[in-house]
Parts: C-alpha cells; structure tokens; sequence
C-alpha cells in the first residue's frame, strides 16, 4: 500500500514538472530574439574593433612582408657592384692619402730648400766676413812693417858706392830684397808715383813745386813710397806736385 502512494506522488510530481515546463516553453516563444543571440555575432562595436585589429595585423604582415623582400633584394643583390663600390671606396681614401703625401713632400721640400738657400747665404756672408777681418788684419801688420822697410831703404841710400859691394853692405841689401819679395807675394806692392798723373786716391800732396819739363799736375818727385795691399791702399805715396 506504501508503495502504491509513492507511486502515485511520484507520477504527481512528473506531471507538475512537466506542466511547468510547458509553462516556460510558452514564455521563451513570446520572447524576441536579437541577430547576435540567435547567431551568436558579437555587437557591431566590438566587431569593428576586431576588423580594426585585423587590419592592423595584415599592415604589420605587410610591412614585415616587405622588409623581408628588401632583405633578399639586398641579399639576392649582384656582387659584382658591391666588389666594385668597395673598390671605389678604397680608392677614393687611397687617393687622399697619396695627395696628403704629396702636400707633406712638397711642405718637406721647401723647407728644405728655404734652409739650403739660408745656409748657403749663412755661409757665402762667413767666408767674405772672414776675409775681409784677414785683410784688415794683413793690412795693419803690413803698416807695421812699412817702416822697417823705408829704414832699410834709408840705409842702403847711404852707403857710398865704393861699399856696396862689401860684405855689410851687400847682406843688408839681399835681406832688404827678401822682405820686398815676401811682401810682393802676399800682395803688397809699391805705388808709382814719380812721373805720374796725380790721383788723390792714391798720391798725398804735401807740396807743389815749379818745372820746366814737367806738366802741371804730374808728381816731381816721392818722398816716402806708398803701398797697396790687393788694390787697397795700406799707405798713400806721400810726393810734391808740378804746379
């Protein structure tokens, strides 16, 4: 008998369950549905959201696209303008280097020239320094010695002539040739004087005189010699002039 009550609640329940679900069927049916729950499409906003992305996406592929194709281009490019790039490149810095070489050498070079030039000048005004002190210095030894040299002509002048070939007499005379020869041939030499023109240059006027035979301006006689040492003169001829 239990058994038939439990039976009987539960085939209630069955046809209440099933009388509520008809009950739900009925709603659904009177309900209306949008193109995205019955499709199941998203909203148009988030769907252009989506295409946005996508465009995106196949902008960035493209471009990626892209600069793998320059890639290959570059890669896939003929070697041979590459090689011959390079080589210019090479050359144009070979170039500069030889013509800063060039400007280097050239820099050398004239300074090089510019110090031979101030050597060689450096060395021409020594030798005509030198020279010239060795004259001044030959000139005031010469000076000295002219004296001497008119002692031993004053000497020899008095010797009688019956003594001239004595022994004194004669070695005074071969020493007095010996100095006169030594001094020729460093240069000095005697002026001529006597008979000549008169030139101030060389001939100093202490008198004038009158003559017959001589013209006026010609040297009548020399009372001390004058001497020249290599065209100057170490001491001027000391004479009287016609008048």
């Amino acid at each position: 008998m239990e058994e038939l009550n439990e039976i009987n609640e539960r085939m209630s329940k069955l046809k209440d369950d099933k009388i509520k679900d008809t009950e739900e069927l009925n709603t659904d049916e009177s309900k209306t549905f949008t193109t995205e729950e019955l499709f199941g499409e998203e909203p148009a906003d988030k769907a252009g959201e989506d295409i946005a992305k996508d465009d995106e996406g196949d902008d960035a592929d493209k471009a990626k696209e892209g600069d793998a194709e320059k890639s290959e281009t570059a890669e896939t490019a003929d070697p041979d303008d590459a090689g011959k790039d390079r080589k210019d490149k090479k050359a144009g810095k070979k170039d500069k280097k030889q013509d800063a070489l060039k400007e280097k050498i050239a820099e050398l070079e004239d300074t090089t020239k510019r110090q031979l030039a101030e050597f060689e000048n450096f060395r021409r005004r020594t030798e005509k320094e030198k020279a010239t002190m060795f004259d001044m210095g030959v000139k005031s030894v010469v000076e000295k010695i002219l004296p001497v040299v008119d002692n031993f002509e004053r000497g020899l002048a008095t010797v009688p002539n019956d003594d001239t070939e004595k022994a004194f007499a004669d070695g005074m005379s071969k020493i007095y040739k010996q100095l006169m020869d030594e001094l020729d041939k460093i240069g000095v030499k005697p002026i001529e004087a006597k008979g000549k023109e008169f030139d101030p240059n060389l001939h100093n006027a202490v008198m004038q005189v009158a003559s017959d035979e001589l013209e006026s301006g010609i040297v009548a006689e020399e009372l001390q010699k004058g001497y020249t040492y290599h065209d100057t003169v170490v001491r001027h001829a000391m004479v009287s002039v016609v008048e």
